[in-house]
């Protein structure tokens, strides 16, 4: 066994013995899930500080659906084009999580060695849904502890770290009450759980076939949307948060305690511009893009490892039929995550 990484030439993927080309989930034009198709495209070079993830997990998630539809929260559009395009993708590989092995790393890389299980959040930088994918070693990538299967890794990153980085900006803490607005979701489902992990009481916003899940997940108590106001719950919380852009301001401050906390996972343009605003109307609100980091996917990877949270997967799909996976999760119902397999664990 080496002691040192196996590096590549970064102008040369056959040095990593990947070769030149790959599969990989392309679209070339917004639309429905079938502008999605497998395609050979070249693979990634590698920098020196990244490394080549042979993907066998990704996942696809609501924010694949928004890029792919171009369905962004209203007044979105315009400030999100430099970024996914405007007429045309600027990125046609989706995918912003993917867990594999490191096939390659570059010369200036740390931490890292060819054969280690990682998870990554690609970010704005997309690409997950391929056999490879770079990954800068200085992002949020981290190592996959022996305990999870790679499948059950990336289902944790996206509502993982979101529901982490939010939560982050509350006071969360035992006897505070958490409103989860859209609990069911991948978001949703994470959030209910770290909350419930830090003592708060839990109230579940989603539909009567959710109400079991949300419950083993730590919710105390359920709300069916479709059937009661939530704003009209007959109690007041101190936290509430919106994974779903049902609840802005003006709605969520009916149901939070004076000097309360809005987190609004979702939120058009206006609901952004006017949170600094909030304050007005007796409430703090917290939106945006907010940082993450490495170590927050490591203690995200460790509370799953201890069995504290656990990742929710709806359903899983084979590479080939993504198209499936992208038309399952526009219907709007998804519970948790749905995985995306690039290819089989038992092959590594």
């Amino acid at each position: 066994m080496p002691t040192t990484p196996h590096r590549s030439d970064p102008t040369n993927p056959t040095a990593s013995g990947v070769g030149h080309r790959m599969r990989a989930a392309v679209y070339e034009r917004y639309g429905g899930p079938e502008v999605v198709r497998l395609a050979d495209v070249p693979v990634p070079a590698l920098g020196p500080g990244d490394l080549l993830v042979r993907a066998y997990a990704s996942d696809v998630s609501v924010a694949d659906h928004r890029l792919r539809a171009r369905d962004l929260p209203r007044g979105m559009g315009a400030l999100a084009g430099p970024v996914v395009g405007f007429r045309h993708p600027r990125r046609q590989v989706l995918g912003m999580e993917v867990a594999g092995v490191v096939a390659a790393t570059g010369p200036r890389v740390t931490g890292f060695r060819p054969g280690d299980r990682v998870v990554a959040a690609t970010g704005s930088g997309f690409g997950g849904h391929a056999e490879l994918v770079r990954v800068p070693a200085s992002g949020v990538v981290a190592h996959v502890p022996d305990a999870l299967r790679l499948d059950q890794a990336v289902a944790l990153v996206f509502g993982g770290l979101t529901a982490h980085k939010f939560l982050r900006r509350a006071d969360v803490r035992p006897g505070v009450e958490v409103l989860v607005n859209g609990a069911s979701g991948a978001v949703g489902t994470m959030v209910v759980q770290l909350a419930a992990a830090s003592g708060a009481r839990v109230t579940a916003v989603c539909s009567a076939p959710n109400a079991d899940l949300v419950r083993s997940l730590g919710a105390t108590d359920v709300v069916d949307h479709l059937t009661q106001d939530v704003t009209a719950l007959g109690r007041r919380v101190d936290v509430v948060v919106d994974c779903v852009g049902t609840l802005p301001v003006a709605r969520a401050r009916r149901v939070l305690r004076r000097g309360g906390t809005l987190l609004l996972v979702v939120a058009d343009l206006a609901g952004t511009v006017g949170t600094p605003f909030a304050r007005l109307r007796g409430v703090r609100a917290v939106t945006g893009d907010l940082p993450t980091s490495a170590a927050d996917l490591d203690e995200l990877l460790r509370l799953a490892a201890e069995g504290a949270v656990r990742p929710v997967v709806d359903r899983t799909y084979a590479f080939e039929d993504v198209v499936e996976a992208h038309r399952y999760v526009d219907t709007g119902r998804k519970r948790g995550t749905v995985v995306l397999r690039i290819r089989a664990e038992e092959q590594s």
